[in-house]
């Protein structure tokens, strides 16, 4: 169950919230749509609802808000615009990483693809899928964790109207299991048919809450639905009886071969086709909403009781109409047989019952589409009257919701069938227990799921190498410098910047493909996270260091002879320097990147501690202070009064001297206000 209370987003400047004081509750269940027009707030209402906007309010799923939730993603399943994910990434390598965050085995993401059918598409990339397959996608991750609830965003948007079909018998069967389904959509006639609850949001506000019988009466009109090659023709006629009669009809073509006839009935329609000799391919008792759809051509003419009559004229219809004594024919045969076109018009005439008669229970897969063309019978569930809320799914027997004795019963349609209800994925009958690896495991998956890594650290390698042949060509370069392909003239050598690439990458990719913003609020603040990152990156900064130099070792020996590659006799201090300059490197574009969301700003600060942060460095060390730091270790075990083991006085002279350098101090200096601003940062959005 979800619970939200008093919903309001923060207002911008002068303007009015674009939510306010929303609360409403979603039942364990049952399918919940929030309806409203584009603008209405209905994104708005899911991001306060899933703490992803600032604004006040709480919400409560099974009692608790989220960030009290210890695996949030086990307790809710979201759905929110695009799939957010690297495009270069493959679906499988994104569910798999996404199982990793979430503690999953690997073969879950098999049996998710699996479910919505993605098992063929598996290594394709994410920019390569069409809008249904990455609404497929999108599901499969909200359904990953087996959650509770799903929150979906417009999920049946820009689908075709199988594929829509396909994900609402998804939503209905989560729900029949027990979950809680809730949905925003634009269209009332959706909601009326897939919702058992339909939320009304305008400008901000909960208009409505109503069930969706009630919703159905008091939102929505019934409306005939006729496709037929002849829709202009038949148009004009029920326009010119409707004169004749007085009656107050609507008529809207919304195509070339199709009408909607609001204010009559199938049998009044099929009678006057019946007339005038018109073919009709299609003739079925429809839900509308309020008026025309926005993409309807309009072709609307309102008649009115006190309106002037205008006689009809003989001769005025098209010559043979009254001569050619047709029926209404059906594109499966129904047209000729005539005891088939009356059960139609006593259908209708049932359909168009006093509203006295007690409604259908909404659970009933009963269809009221009279006479339909469709060769998918899916079809005919998609124009059954939402007044009733046809599921279109569910197919089992009417006589299991209603009760047999009951008069009604006798004069409905038989129901259509369309086979059961889509299977979900497995359930998670066991919760794996925290890992501390895990968001480790997730940050391998997420760096060696795309090339970039790859490509970086290939480049970073060949600029080193050549870098250094040519130092070498040109003399003048100290060996240890020479190394490490590192010219006086730069600020930092590749590898270093290739290091702080790759770390600022690792968060970048976070704030612009958000995968784990559901998961850990607003951004991914979670110091476990944070930690995984410094250590991969770690990891992979040394890693890059010693590949470099030994690429740059066999570039240097091919072209030069040994006299190059000699060891130095202090290789020790220069080893640690070289990578605690690329490690430092590396974590500094991590935090950078963590601190400003942005991969270009965590590389912009990685370059600005040799540019910015060494001179000023410099100028404090100026003087005496360095010579002296050479007998630190000396004097701290004389002040310790201890012998240092394995002769580790020589290790901690190596990190002296690496500290008190330039660059050294400059970039722990730089490391200490990142990470004081990460954590304030991550303290300030716990504290929201």
């Amino acid at each position: 169950m979800i619970q939200a209370i008093g919903l309001t987003s923060t207002p911008c400047k002068e303007l009015p919230p674009a939510v306010d004081d929303v609360s409403f509750e979603a039942h364990s269940g049952r399918v919940t749509a929030l309806l409203g027009t584009s603008g209405a707030g209905k994104t708005t209402v899911l991001r306060l609802m899933l703490e992803l906007q600032k604004g006040r309010g709480i919400t409560y799923f099974r009692g608790r808000p989220l960030h009290r939730v210890a695996h949030p993603n086990r307790e809710v399943g979201v759905l929110l615009g695009e799939v957010p994910g690297h495009p270069a990434r493959t679906v499988r390598s994104h569910l798999r990483m996404l199982c990793a965050a979430a503690g999953l085995p690997v073969r879950r993401a098999d049996e998710v693809l699996e479910v919505v059918g993605l098992v063929s598409l598996r290594e394709a990339r994410l920019s390569t899928l069409s809008r249904g397959m990455d609404r497929r996608l999108g599901l499969a991750c909200a359904l990953l964790s087996d959650p509770h609830a799903l929150v979906l965003d417009e999920p049946a948007h820009g689908l075709s109207a199988r594929e829509g079909r396909w994900l609402h018998g998804i939503m209905r069967a989560h729900a029949t299991q027990g979950g809680t389904v809730l949905f925003t959509t634009g269209d009332p006639k959706e909601a009326a048919r897939i919702a058992d609850r339909v939320l009304t949001l305008e400008q901000g506000r909960l208009v409505a809450d109503q069930d969706v019988a009630d919703f159905s009466r008091t939102r929505l009109r019934p409306r005939v639905a006729v496709r037929t090659p002849h829709a202009a023709r038949l148009g004009a006629l029920l326009t010119k009886e409707a004169r004749t009669a007085r009656r107050s009809v609507e008529i809207v073509q919304e195509g070339g071969n199709r009408l909607s006839v609001y204010g009559s009935t199938c049998a009044e329609v099929g009678e006057t086709a019946f007339r005038h000799g018109i073919l009709v391919h299609q003739l079925a008792d429809e839900i509308g909403d309020m008026g025309p759809t926005a993409v309807a051509v309009a072709a609307t003419v309102r008649e009115t009781a006190a309106a002037t009559p205008t006689p009809s004229r003989p001769g005025e219809g098209e010559p043979g109409e009254a001569e050619s004594g047709g029926s209404v024919e059906e594109s499966q045969g129904v047209g000729d047989d005539s005891e088939a076109a009356t059960n139609a018009r006593r259908l209708s005439h049932a359909d168009s019952s006093p509203p006295s008669t007690p409604p259908v229970s909404h659970r009933s897969p009963v269809s009221h589409a009279n006479l339909a063309d469709s060769a998918d019978p899916a079809d005919l569930i998609d124009r059954s009257s939402p007044a009733n809320h046809t599921d279109h799914i569910n197919t089992t027997d009417a006589s299991q919701h209603l009760d047999p004795q009951s008069p009604h019963l006798a004069r409905l349609p038989r129901p259509v069938k369309t086979g059961a209800l889509p299977p979900l994925p497995p359930p998670i009958t066991v919760r794996p227990a925290s890992n501390p690896l895990r968001p480790v495991l997730y940050e391998l998956r997420r760096a060696t799921g795309v090339a970039t890594g790859y490509v970086t650290a290939v480049v970073v390698i060949v600029v080193s190498a050549v870098m250094a042949g040519v130092l070498a060509r040109m003399g003048h370069t100290p060996q240890p410098r020479l190394l490490a392909a590192w010219p006086r003239e730069l600020p930092l050598p590749p590898a270093a910047v290739g290091a702080g690439l790759l770390g600022a990458i690792s968060f970048g990719d976070e704030f612009r493909y958000p995968a784990l913003a559901v998961d850990h609020g607003p951004v991914p603040r979670r110091l476990g996270l944070l930690a995984a990152k410094l250590l991969v990156s770690a990891a992979t900064g040394l890693l890059l260091a010693l590949i470099t130099v030994g690429c740059d070792l066999e570039v240097l020996y091919l072209l030069h002879g040994p006299e190059l590659t000699s060891v130095p006799g202090d290789w020790l201090p220069l080893g640690a320097s070289w990578l605690g300059l690329v490690v430092g490197c590396a974590w500094a574009g991590v935090l950078a990147a963590g601190v400003f969301r942005s991969t270009s700003a965590g590389l912009a600060a990685v370059v600005a501690v040799p540019l910015l942060v060494v001179p000023l460095v410099q100028k404090v060390l100026e003087g005496p202070a360095v010579r002296h730091a050479i007998g630190f270790p000396m004097r701290l075990r004389e002040l310790v009064l201890t012998q240092w083991p394995f002769g580790g006085e020589r290790y901690v002279e190596a990190a002296a001297r690496v500290i008190v350098q330039p660059e050294g101090g400059a970039l722990l200096l730089s490391l200490t206000a990142l990470l004081g601003a990460y954590l304030l940062t991550t303290v300030r959005s716990r504290a929201r």
